[in-house]
């Protein structure tokens, strides 16, 4: 059977390397220069450093699948401000002021909004200005999204290969001592 690697092969992802299957696990120890033990160390320490960085990457895409909704709420009440406006009906909303307390406000006609961009920082913008900016960051987030589900793809297909050839190298090596025992074992009754 022809080996199916080829220069086009992906080598890594975003910096996340890609895990090497190994075929033939002899060949593989020979040409590393590891010994058994010494290659399943570095696979387990290769398959640890995965798991962390899969922790890393689930945390972030917790957060984007969090700011999303709150970016589309926040386009929506800016739709939400320029339909009332259109209209000269005042908005009568409830907000949070502090933890468990709200307030009730009547808003008129909103030329601006604030939005609030991190770090204690809000600034003004006009109703036209915060809605080209929370759709333009609704778009990244929702590319960001689908970049780290390809990185966590990825980072998946890696750990699978990482714990197959863990597998594969541990058997071989079973393999080979249950050789030299039985090798060993004829020596002595001849």
């Amino acid at each position: 059977m022809a080996e199916t690697s080829s220069s086009s092969e992906v080598k890594e992802r975003r910096g996340i390397p890609a895990a090497e299957f190994v075929e033939d696990v002899h060949t593989y120890l020979n040409q590393s220069g590891l010994d058994v033990n010494s290659a399943l160390a570095f696979l387990q320490e290769r398959l640890q450093q995965y798991k962390l960085a899969e922790m890393k990457l689930l945390a972030q895409q917790r957060d984007l699948q969090a700011k999303i909704p709150d970016i589309e709420k926040c386009l929506d009440i800016v739709a939400t401000l320029q339909a009332r406006k259109a209209t000269g009906e005042p908005l009568i909303a409830d907000f949070e002021v502090s933890e468990g307390i709200y307030s009730r406000a009547c808003i008129g006609e909103a030329d601006s909004v604030c939005l609030w961009l991190g770090a204690n920082v809000m600034l003004e913008y006009s109703c036209e200005e915060a809605k080209a900016l929370l759709q333009k960051n609704l778009e990244n987030a929702k590319a960001s999204l689908d970049v780290l589900v390809g990185d966590l793809q990825f980072l998946r297909d890696q750990v699978t290969i990482t714990q197959v050839t863990i597998a594969r190298v541990y058997n071989w090596d079973v393999h080979q001592r249950r050789q030299q025992q039985i090798a060993s074992g004829s020596d002595k009754d001849a």
